[in-house]
Formats: structure tokens, sequence, C-alpha cells
């Protein structure tokens, strides 16, 4: 299987109200959520799928209602010009690395086998994980490890990948790994993971393209139209939380004297939604799961 969705059921649920509307996801993978919309569509109804990944191509569904489009998420509103598309009745996405790309050895995002250090989500841009490993300064390799992979010891880390590569360039995932061979072996799985996770945030720039991406939903949706996000770690729930209750990823929203502000959504549920035990026990891409959706206002 190319790709194994997580709250599939749940997610579309949340997602389709109008079986003649015009719906997003925005991260196509194996196509079960899309799957999964159009078969909540009428023959009038329309589903434009994104994924910046070739490999996802050779997924794309026959159906007349449906396009695919070859583009980071982050360019959603330009794209959807293109064909026309003003406003729609729902955007999903499902956010992370898709268990294809995990199994895929030689796309270098797992720790769980040794391959060239790539980890890009579209294989024709420049930057990927060799070049920021052997290429970015001290202060910036800690500075990722820091903010994206929430490691505490990130200078120190980011000291000992400086010291190495003068010695010789690392080029694969193993050899990456190897540097870090002092970690207690209880600790170091999840290391390597936090590791992994931050090098690939910052090739793919994935919290900045899923910022451009909310604020987009927020414009292109009708009023009471959904936006549906499934994200697994805790730097982009965070933003979509943030997002979903008052339409910024900062900083606090202006209020009137009796201390209410402008809403940019109605919360469907007050907290985020965990997948059940059974979807955890069949897919343990699902541990961290968490969906949140917002009605616009």
């Amino acid at each position: 299987m190319y790709h194994n969705p997580v709250l599939l059921k749940k997610s579309v649920d949340d997602l389709v109200t109008d079986p003649d509307g015009v719906y997003i996801d925005c991260t196509f993978g194996g196509g079960g959520h899309s799957r999964e919309i159009l078969s909540r569509l009428s023959g009038k109804g329309r589903l434009f799928s994104f994924d910046q990944d070739l490999d996802a191509l050779a997924n794309s569904i026959d159906d007349a209602r449906f396009t695919i489009v070859n583009q980071n998420f982050r360019f959603l509103e330009n794209a959807l010009l293109m064909y026309g598309i003003g406003k729609v009745d729902g955007v999903l996405a499902d956010l992370g690395v898709s268990s294809h790309q995990f199994d895929a050895t030689r796309r270098g995002f797992s720790t769980r086998s040794n391959a060239p250090l790539d980890m890009r989500m579209n294989v024709k841009q420049e930057l990927d994980a060799k070049k920021i490993i052997n290429g970015y300064e001290e202060e910036q390799l800690a500075d990722i490890l820091y903010q994206y992979g929430e490691l505490r010891d990130s200078r120190k880390l980011a000291r000992e990948i400086v010291r190495q590569r003068q010695l010789k360039p690392i080029k694969t995932t193993e050899e990456l790994k190897s540097l870090f061979s002092y970690i207690p072996q209880f600790k170091q799985n999840k290391v390597f993971a936090q590791i992994f996770q931050a090098i690939r945030i910052e090739v793919n720039q994935e919290l900045e393209a899923l910022k451009e991406m909310l604020v987009q939903a927020h414009r292109i949706l009708k009023p009471q139209g959904r936006l549906v996000v499934i994200s697994y770690h805790s730097l982009e729930d965070r933003l979509v939380k943030r997002f979903l209750k008052n339409g910024m990823f900062e900083g606090e929203p202006e209020r009137d004297i009796f201390g209410n502000y402008s809403k940019a959504f109605q919360l469907l549920q007050s907290k985020a939604i965990a997948p059940d035990q059974q979807e955890i026990t069949e897919n343990s891409r699902a541990r961290s799961a968490k969906l949140r959706t917002g009605i616009k206002l």
C-alpha cells in the first residue's frame, strides 16, 4: 500500500457538507482521502488534489470530477485560479510524511535504513538534506535542531556535525547517525527521529508552507466552508490550533472594549480528535495524529 490514510472516515465526514460542492485535498499521496471524498460527491461535485511528490502522480484517479495538481499546497490559491476556481466548500490537509516516502529507501526519510541524505518531497528542488548537513553554519544547524527537532542539546549536536564534516563530507543517513554513537542506546531511536524530523522540515520548508496554505485556505473558503487538518507533531498542531482559534500564528488578536475579537473559524470540536485504539493498532502512523476542524465564519 502506498499510504494508509489516518482518520479517513471522520475527516471526510467533517469535510463534505454539500455533494455538489468543490473540495480540495492538499496532500493527495496514495489517494485514500481523495477517493473517499469522491465517493461522497454527486456528478456536479469537483475535487482538486495537490501533491508535490512526483511518485504520487502514479496514483491519479480516473474520474471526470477529479483533477490532480503537481504542486506544493503553498501555491493553493494561484493554482486554483488557473482552473477558474475562486471559492471552495472545503479544504483537507493530512500533513507530514506519507508511508510511501518513509518506505522508499532511496528518499532518505527513514532512520531505519541507509540511504543518501535527501529528504526532498519535491525531488526537483535543489536543497536537500546533504546540503544542509554539509553546508549550513553551526549556528544555523543548532537553530533548526532546536526549533524543529525540539532537541535541548542542539548546540552540542551541531558542533559534532561540523567537526566531523571537516574530516569528510557526510553523505548518507547511516553516516549521519554514526556521528552520535555516544548517545546511550536506549535514547538513540528518539534522538535520531528528532534529528531527521528537524532536517526534513528545513529541507521542505514545511512550517512556512503550512502557514501559507492555512491563510490561503481561509481566503478561498466560502462562508460555512470547512477546513480539516490532520497533524502529527506539536509544531504543526500548534500552528493549526492557533490559526483556527484566531486566524493568527503568534501574538494576540485586537479586542474591543468588551474583550471580544473577530474569529476566523468556529471550531467543530473543542478538542482535537485522536484515532481510536483499533486504528492505532492497525496503523502505527496514527499514534500521534490529531484532527482539528474549523467552520469559516
